[in-house]
């Protein structure tokens, strides 16, 4: 079973009904207090930690004063628009008195299909990770139409835990796991602890029912436990409402743990693997070794380009005999590949007449 103890980058999803009284539509404020102090337990353990958190559209409609049932999507954009300052100023004061500091991230579903998007979006969370913050990522619900007609963060908690290489992602839910049966309709139903492969039985046991505010159903949560075990992250489903819910899980608390068979990063090598390439690049003998070596290809290695690959793209990589030694996603366009190859990075802003990565293909972006 996996440890929140021994992940070095967790995850955490909070659902609105959770974060937002459903009667009232106000915060939950103590709640949120006793989350940002298992938040701060984590970063004095030297953890990163990402929050997927819902909660605008729950928040935005108790100030604009629009009824508790189903909202039309323009209300829901609108309610989006006006929640979502109330929800990261929430984050932000909650986790201020912790001296931590917060980001706020909005993303959707497509963010993660586009490659050059995706790239942008794992280079911003890198960076923040790199320098303490904690992000607040969340649904850009004031333009994602079909996020907010069929969506749910259960889902896109996984593609963030994919995208930034995680350990371990946390859904707290309102129910302590994963059922054989909705445990509120059938008394025998029985909780899994650990789920070590989704079969089509699983799949089949999973509900569409959410709760309250939530749009998320358990059948979201199996697609997000796909995504994020195919991608080396643990998943764990677990009753979140009490005080500290990360502590809890941490000390035993019930919940239901879905395993995954490879580490993060050696399930992105092999995804970045079973890419297609749209051209390559031909190294010489030098960048070869720095590779072998683990270092990122940077533009003087490079003495050949081929293909039109776009930033973010597929490229092969070939040795100067012209074998290919690996694949990796490209942080240039094969035009700017060719301008800027054999030429030390700081010679990049020059030739392209604006500033860029030192990095052609970082070394995480690389399967050799």
């Amino acid at each position: 079973m996996a440890s929140l103890t021994q992940a070095s980058r967790i995850v955490i999803k909070i659902g609105s009904a959770l974060l937002v009284d459903k009667t009232t539509g106000s915060l939950r404020s103590d709640w949120l207090h006793g989350l940002a102090e298992d938040v701060a337990w984590l970063k004095s353990q030297g953890k990163d930690v990402v929050l997927v958190s819902s909660g605008s559209i729950a928040l935005g409609r108790g100030v604009l004063g629009l009824p508790l049932t189903e909202l039309a999507l323009e209300q829901s954009q609108a309610a989006a628009a006006v929640g979502q300052i109330r929800l990261a100023r929430a984050y932000e004061e909650a986790l201020a008195p912790h001296t931590i500091n917060t980001a706020q991230i909005l993303v959707t579903l497509e963010d993660s299909a586009s490659r050059r998007r995706y790239l942008n979006t794992r280079a911003t969370l890198e960076q923040l990770l790199s320098l303490g913050v904690v992000p607040i990522v969340n649904e850009n619900d004031t333009v994602a139409t079909d996020e907010i007609r069929f969506g749910d963060n259960d889902r896109l908690a996984a593609q963030v835990s994919a995208t930034t290489g995680a350990d371990v992602l946390v859904l707290l839910s309102d129910v302590d796991g994963f059922y054989s049966d909705n445990p509120q309709i059938n008394p025998k139903a029985q909780r899994y602890d650990v789920i070590d492969k989704i079969t089509p039985e699983i799949e089949s046991m999973a509900g569409d029912a959410g709760s309250g505010l939530s749009k998320g159903g358990m059948k979201t949560k199996v697609m997000a436990a796909k995504t994020a075990t195919a991608a080396g992250c643990a998943m764990a489903i677990t009753e979140g409402s009490v005080t500290r819910p990360i502590k809890a899980l941490e000390d035993g608390a019930p919940a239901t743990w879905f395993t995954a068979v490879l580490d993060p990063q050696a399930a992105r090598k092999r995804w970045i693997s079973a890419m297609k390439p749209r051209g390559a690049v031909k190294l010489d003998a030098g960048a070869v070794t720095a590779l072998a070596n683990g270092k990122s290809l940077l533009p003087a290695g490079v003495v050949a380009v081929s293909g039109a690959f776009e930033r973010g793209d597929p490229v092969a990589i070939k040795d100067p005999s012209g074998h290919q030694i690996g694949m990796g996603l490209s942080r240039y366009t094969a035009v700017e590949t060719d301008i800027i190859k054999g030429h030390r990075s700081d010679r990049i802003e020059p030739l392209l007449g604006y500033p860029g990565r030192a990095a052609l293909i970082h070394r995480d972006d690389m399967a050799l």
